[in-house]
């Protein structure tokens, strides 16, 4: 895939590889606003539109070889008109990146028609972003996402951003668009390189990405991009009271680690608290003792997407240079087993006092995730939290990999978060949390248990962490069990990890 996709100023059609146009369906006369493109091309594009088998249907793409101007014109379909969204133009735009990649493209002109022009989204929470915005991100969206593959680990790779290994040096592509989108598709292909750093890192395997790999690639990161990295080692794991950590990581190929990393812009006001992003980093799951079957085991390298995704985050908002400040917390461990493991039955005290009776070592995100919050809650003073985790089998059973379980007590700070999700076009389903959820994690022996059956199993996570937030500190737990990889293709994404949660968080930062 290509190395890089960039944004350029529009020129003449003639002087481009290829020019691609958007086009709803049913349409059957060229649009007033592509009139000129049909005349660059020699009337291609009305030819195309007249027979009888053309469609533009959503995701669709057709190319045409026309007499003279470009040398390809790709015809991307949206489908109808009523209920067009930004993922309609995402699906589009990964298409034509497959396409622009298959066919060695370097520059490649969007002719996006009445697409801008259109009141898109109408039904959808209000936005702060322009509708050429929105489309700009979209396409940029798109285009990243079909830009990706990961194929470091094989023999012959064919060479990608995710690809260092290849032996070639990958093309660019410089894509073309009117003035007003170029701004936001530029973001959005910048964004798009971090989803990429996130998804390269949830596909990194087990054997290469264990905790101290992990811990050295953070700091790596953080001199590459100005951010700050200090890391709690299992030694002041131990001092400062973070047993939930210590115990997950205690039969790990390398020790747990408690990773903070930074984002201090100099424009802040002094004193300003930062938001803080949490990530499960789960290297590798075998569920400990209570050991996952081995059909439930393959995949488990993608247990860690939570913090990949936080990540991901982290560098966009570095490279960005976003205004609010932002601190992350990235528990790092590897649950496996061995005589120095955890059992069931063991009761933890944990970082803020508050005993946990081990009931499953399987449920062991939230054992890190829980001392993670509790130690940012005090040393930040955060403003507000995230937290982003691969945590319940739960919550694919109810949402599948349509969307994320959302769960959240803080009115004002989900309809920020869901206004995010829109503009990022990541999908959130809020799930309740009430008194009577907290009720359930209650024990006779301990505070609570960390696993209290199937009865509201995704719920139950929520209900354990709640047990870990300052309760004045606006909190939403997102588990993204059930979309942060794919098992086979779906519209947008291909097989493997989607980078979930990337385009999300930053845009919740940005819009602050």
């Amino acid at each position: 895939m290509y190395r890089d996709i960039r944004a350029a100023a529009g020129r003449g059609r003639a002087a481009f590889d290829a020019v691609a146009a958007f086009l709803f369906d049913n349409t059957r006369r060229v649009p007033s606003e592509f009139a000129g493109l049909d005349r660059s091309t020699g009337g291609a594009l009305g030819a195309a539109l007249k027979r009888e088998e053309f469609s533009a249907a959503r995701g669709s793409i057709c190319c045409l070889y026309p007499d003279q101007g470009p040398k390809r014109l790709y015809l991307l379909g949206l489908g109808p008109a009523d209920g067009f969204d930004g993922s309609t133009l995402r699906v589009a735009a990964a298409r034509l990146a497959a396409a622009s990649h298959a066919a060695k493209l370097r520059n490649i002109r969007l002719e996006l028609g009445s697409v801008t022009g259109r009141a898109v989204w109408a039904d959808r929470r209000a936005s702060a972003l322009t509708v050429a915005a929105l489309v700009g991100r979209a396409v940029g969206d798109g285009l990243s996402i079909g830009n990706f593959s990961f194929d470091t680990y094989k023999a012959k790779p064919s060479g990608s951003r995710g690809s260092r290994a290849s032996g070639r040096t990958p093309t660019s592509l410089s894509v073309h668009v009117d003035q007003p989108l170029r701004g936001d598709l530029a973001f959005a292909l910048r964004t798009g390189a971090s989803v990429d750093v996130a998804r390269e890192l949830a596909a990194t395997p087990p054997n290469v990405a264990g905790p101290s790999w992990i811990v050295s690639y953070c700091r790596k990161m953080a001199r590459a991009t100005g951010l700050r990295c200090s890391v709690i080692g299992a030694a002041k794991a131990r001092t400062l009271g973070l047993r939930g950590l210590l115990a997950v990581g205690a039969a790990g190929s390398s020790p747990p680690a408690l990773i903070c990393l930074e984002h201090r812009p100099a424009k802040s006001k002094r004193g300003a608290r930062p938001v803080m992003l949490v990530g499960k980093t789960i290297t590798f799951d075998t569920g400990g003792y209570s050991l996952k079957p081995a059909t439930s085991m393959d995949g488990m390298k993608y247990d860690k997407c939570g913090g990949t995704a936080v990540i991901g985050a982290m560098h966009a908002i570095a490279r960005h240079r976003l205004p609010t400040p932002v601190v992350a917390l990235l528990p790092v461990a590897e649950n496996m087993v061995s005589h120095k493991g955890y059992r069931p039955g063991d009761i933890l005290r944990m970082h803020n006092g508050v005993t946990v009776e081990v009931t499953n070592t399987d449920a062991e995100g939230r054992l890190v995730l829980a001392d993670a919050l509790s130690y940012g809650c005090a040393r930040y003073r955060p403003r507000a939290i995230v937290d982003l985790a691969t945590l319940t089998g739960g919550v694919v059973v109810a949402l599948g990999s349509a969307c994320a379980g959302a769960f959240c007590t803080d009115e004002d700070w989900w309809s920020h978060l869901a206004r995010a999700a829109d503009d990022a076009g990541e999908r959130l389903w809020r799930l309740p949390l009430w008194d009577q959820h907290r009720e359930m994690m209650k024990t006779h022996h301990a505070d609570i248990v960390n696993s209290a059956g199937r009865e509201a199993h995704p719920i139950q996570g929520a209900a354990f962490l709640s047990h870990f937030v300052d309760a004045k500190v606006p909190w939403a737990h997102l588990d993204i069990a059930g979309v942060s990889d794919l098992k086979k293709p779906d519209d947008l994404h291909g097989k493997g990890p989607t980078g979930f949660g990337v385009r999300l968080l930053v845009r919740a930062v940005e819009s602050l």
